[in-house]
């Protein structure tokens, strides 16, 4: 089956390459842009990237994002694709409250208030998630083990 010119084996690799890039920027406690995590894409898969030009290319990459959050979520409960932003934006596009929605992670019609404590929460279960230091014991922690 084809979905926006790409096929089933495409995706997969698309999913794969676009879930380990954005769980190392995670690890980094970094967000992306759309446009550096298409030029992961290209240079880590060499397929093709996505025209942003073009509104079928940027739906093509939102389709992208939710098999990701699809894929990643039992994992870590979160939505990986917050960490994705636009170039010069600071949250997260507008198909990411979307998907919450659609999850049901939010109300329908969120308030402004609602969008951002739900995607500063998100990056902050990324983070703390994907953190190299997660599930290792402070100093504090490791002293106290030892008394």
């Amino acid at each position: 089956m084809s979905l926006y010119g790409r096929d089933d084996e495409t995706w997969e690799q698309l999913t794969e390459a676009g879930l380990k890039f954005l769980i190392e920027r995670a690890r980094l406690r970094k967000t992306t842009s759309y446009t550096e995590l298409n030029t992961a894409l290209e240079r880590r898969t060499q397929i093709s990237g996505f025209d942003f030009g073009r509104q079928d290319e940027r739906a093509a990459m939102g389709y992208l994002l939710g098999r990701i959050v699809e894929q990643n979520r039992p994992a870590s409960g979160l939505m990986i694709s917050a960490l994705v932003i636009y170039l010069d934006g600071n949250d997260a596009g507008s198909g990411f409250y979307s998907l919450a929605a659609d999850l049901g992670l939010l109300p329908r019609k969120p308030s402004a208030r609602q969008k951002e404590e739900f995607w500063v929460g998100q990056l902050n279960g990324l983070y703390d998630h994907y953190s190299p230091r997660a599930g290792v014991p402070t100093l504090s922690e490791q002293h106290a083990e030892r008394e």
